[in-house]
């Protein structure tokens, strides 16, 4: 009989997981689901089978990918635990056995699982490429999965050319096809450098690069354009000698400084320029792109590292995302990031139609918070649409932020050609009071409007990271 998961903020409430795994073939629709809409739409996040060892941490949940699959104004849905390594050893024990974040916390006959593991948790992202549904988590290998069973196939290296992890936020090319990603601490735990790849649109990895950074630190996600590749180097520091002592593996030490490395997209690591940058803290960015050696990239701001503490393990003060804008100028001698806010609303989880990734583009995406804050802290209960034209938002609420909870928001077009932003906002909303989930579908232009149709559930789905689409 398993034990009950401990009083943690991150197993209760929107957060608390799903203990169970289901295929509800036709749900019920509230509304009318576009005709033009065709595919799939995946959610993932992390989903503890068993109570969790140590101070468990919300990214080191076992994870659960979420499926609706629409077709003809129809929506199926089922979910199912990645099966790695670590789940199918726990799953025989009936219990933890494994503490993702910090082998000392592990049980001492698997302290050395970590170090050996290729499988991880994938629980944080997906992406579907090369005819492929890679479930992410930036610790190891992505793991390939059934894109409309969910079954687990099995962690993929590429045919034997990753030999490393990969980061949960790959970057592909919408010209090209080409898929771009990278992994941090790439030559082992704690290590200063990062892997740089490039996968053609068939998927066949065709490039590898190795970047000495100044310092290990924790690298959630980067910015690719047109002619560059940015790494962007934050203060968020790895430790080996931390975690042997009981102290906090991950931790902020501003002292150390931030900086952004830009190496020209076709160059190497001999050609990487190292821009000094404020101690300011990014774990997601909207997207980039350059004109004549001047790069602009938009992305979700903090002051400092949400969700880790100091070094010395005191935690720092709650802090907020807000959407701003870099400038980096690579024509002068010593470029420095110029930054700025330029929207009100605390946002997170930005996205963009995938067809300007990488190029200038007009609209953006992002979860945000709206009315009275929550008296369990900020959460999100709203998507909303960034015009950098006019620097107006839009935006659907799914109810206050003490009921609602909603997911990333993701862009899926409405044909290949049609005009940027013409097409649907996809997210997962949830109702505390009814403790359950919905797949809502937005008219990406009039999110005012509110659903064009939702499809409902019987359960919650867990608040979770990042999702995808995969068209039919």
């Amino acid at each position: 009989m398993s034990t009950p998961m401990p009083d943690n903020p991150f197993l209760q409430g929107f957060f608390e997981p799903l203990q169970m795994e289901c295929d509800a073939p036709d749900l019920i629709i509230e509304g009318e689901i576009p005709k033009d809409l065709h595919g799939s739409f995946y959610r993932n996040g992390p989903n503890p089978r068993y109570a969790p060892l140590g101070q468990h941490h919300l990214f080191a949940g076992d994870g659960m990918t979420h499926a609706f699959h629409i077709e003809d104004g129809r929506v199926s849905y089922n979910n199912r635990w990645i099966r790695t390594t670590k789940f199918k050893l726990e799953d025989e024990l009936k219990r933890s056995v494994i503490s993702p974040m910090n082998p000392f916390e592990c049980d001492e006959e698997y302290q050395d699982f970590i170090f050996t593991d290729k499988d991880g948790i994938a629980n944080t992202a997906c992406v579907w490429h090369g005819d492929k549904l890679l479930i992410l988590e930036e610790g190891h290998q992505p793991f390939e999965v059934d894109p409309i069973t969910l079954e687990s196939i099995g962690s993929y290296d590429f045919n034997g050319k990753l030999t490393t992890a990969m980061t949960a936020h790959p970057k592909v090319d919408p010209v090209t096809g080409e898929l771009v990603f990278f992994a941090y601490m790439a030559s082992g735990p704690f290590e200063p450098d990062v892997a740089l790849y490039k996968v053609s649109r068939e998927g066949v990895l065709t490039k590898s690069h190795i970047i000495k950074i100044p310092y290990p630190a924790m690298v959630h996600d980067f910015v690719v354009t047109e002619n560059y590749v940015l790494f962007p180097i934050f203060p968020l520091t790895g430790s080996l000698e931390r975690a042997i002592e009981g102290k906090p593996p991950f931790a902020w030490e501003p002292e150390k400084g931030a900086s952004i490395g830009v190496m020209p997209r076709n160059g190497t690591a001999d050609d990487v320029r190292w821009v000094e940058c404020d101690d300011i803290f990014v774990f997601h960015f909207m997207n980039g792109f350059d004109k004549d050696g001047l790069i602009t990239t938009h992305q979700s701001q903090f002051a400092h590292a949400p969700l880790f503490p100091r070094a010395d393990g005191t935690m720092m003060d709650e802090v907020a995302p807000y959407l701003t804008s870099w400038s980096i100028d690579m024509n002068d001698d010593s470029p420095r990031v110029a930054h700025q806010q330029i929207d009100e609303n605390e946002s997170e989880f930005p996205q963009v139609d995938p067809r300007y990734a990488m190029n200038a583009y007009r609209y953006g995406y992002y979860a945000t918070p709206y009315g009275d804050k929550s008296k369990d802290g900020t959460m999100f209960n709203a998507v909303g649409r960034y015009d950098h034209q006019t620097g107006i938002t839009d935006r659907c609420v799914f109810g206050p932020r003490d009921s609602a909870a909603t997911s990333e928001p993701i862009f899926v077009p409405r044909s290949d050609n049609s005009a940027e932003g013409e097409g649907y906002l996809l997210a997962v909303a949830t109702d505390a009071e009814t403790n359950r989930s919905r797949l809502v579908v937005m008219d990406a232009q009039n999110l005012g409007d509110g659903p064009l149709a939702t499809a409902q559930l019987n359960h919650k789905v867990p608040v979770g990271f990042h999702g995808g689409w995969r068209p039919a």
